[in-house]
């Protein structure tokens, strides 16, 4: 249950980088918030540092916003297309020159 919780957050934290502090809020809400009664005690310490872990964590993936995955892969596309057009340029200035 755990490890779903905090994949389901990385997996928020990843499809929106901008906000990824509040998702990491809202995992280690989710995290705490089912404690048993003898640990409800010390919730505000463990939040404060689970929070201050996974937030460096999500940090550390280098991760980008989904606009930015979008417009990288439509640049991509359009390199491919190019150097596909030039190939076949290519291709057919050779075969004339043979």
């Amino acid at each position: 249950m755990v490890q779903d919780t905090i994949e389901d957050g990385l997996v928020e934290a990843r499809s929106n980088p901008v906000s990824a502090k509040l998702d990491v809020e809202a995992l280690v809400r989710r995290l705490t918030e089912d404690l048993p009664a003898s640990l409800q005690a010390v919730r505000a310490d463990l939040e404060a540092h689970a929070g201050r872990a996974l937030h460096d964590a999500t940090r550390r993936l280098d991760l980008v916003s989904r606009e930015e995955f979008d417009a990288q892969s439509r640049v991509l596309e359009r390199s491919r297309e190019l150097i596909d057009q030039l190939e076949a340029r290519i291709a057919a200035l050779e075969a004339r020159q043979s």
